[in-house]
């Protein structure tokens, strides 16, 4: 697996990071502030943010920013990382489609879309650098990091620019695999993760595979310790998606193998 391929499949799995600015109130001081985040199907970070936030202030002035991005808490210098620079540009809030998305991994932030002063803002992604653990680290371009990377034959072009048609086709697929398929949800979880769901919700589908927030059985150690510490769970499709009918191929081919 190549480290781009990688660090993206680490920024995948995660939803919160170290947003850093260039602060206006006191010049030439980077400023650092919590982002809870969301990434868009074309894997850019997007924020949330307020206009009287210091952060907010910082980007209106200079838009180049970073962030920081890790997993765990026992020893950070010895878990992932990676640390994301780019420049944060306001986006449409009323993107109903990036909206839905949002909230479904982030629910809480659901009154936040009645105040008029919180904006969408992504951030594009220039450079990364990607700390997989000791000796294993390098730094990643934006294009590398978003699957340009990828040999020909795996993704096209043409599949880099149906991340819109999936986006437009993603509250579809979830409502289906939520209403018609929590089986087959909790029988992933089983098969791929090793734990044992009581209830099973996709929140997200991507090219690269899809998020699910899991309950788990009391009574059993591992598995309620492991929920504890991923709540939402990530599988990485084999083959990059572009659409539902290749959404549906992966999803059917996942729940073979997932049979006991």
């Amino acid at each position: 697996m190549s480290l781009a391929l990688e660090a993206r499949q680490f920024l995948r799995s995660t939803r919160s990071g170290i947003l850093s600015t260039f602060s206006t109130k006191f010049p030439g001081y980077p400023f650092g502030s919590v982002a809870p985040f969301v990434l868009d199907h074309s894997g850019q970070p997007i924020i949330l943010i307020s206009s009287i936030a210091e952060h907010t202030r910082n980007i209106l002035a200079n838009p180049k920013v970073s962030l920081l991005v890790f997993a765990g808490d026992e020893d950070l210098q010895a878990s992932a990382r990676l640390t994301l620079i780019g420049e944060a540009n306001m986006i449409d809030k009323e993107d109903a489609n990036l909206r839905a998305r949002y909230l479904r991994y982030l629910p809480q932030a659901a009154s936040y879309f009645d105040t008029h002063d919180f904006k969408f803002y992504r951030i594009e992604i220039a450079q990364a650098r990607y700390i997989a653990g000791f000796g294993k680290m390098g730094w990643v371009s934006g294009d590398e990091l978003s699957g340009n990377e990828l040999p020909a034959e795996t993704i096209s072009g043409a599949e880099l620019i149906a991340d819109s048609q999936l986006a437009s086709q993603e509250t579809a697929i979830i409502e289906h695999m939520n209403a018609d398929h929590t089986d087959s949800l909790i029988a992933y979880c089983r098969h791929f993760h090793g734990i044992d769901a009581t209830h099973a919700k996709m929140l997200g589908i991507d090219r690269d595979g899809f998020d699910v927030r899991v309950d788990v059985q009391t009574g059993i150690e591992v598995n309620t310790e492991a929920a504890s510490q991923t709540p939402v769970l990530r599988f990485n499709f084999e083959q990059p998606i572009h659409d539902a009918q290749s959404a549906r191929m992966a999803l059917v081919g996942m729940s073979k193998a997932a049979k006991p």
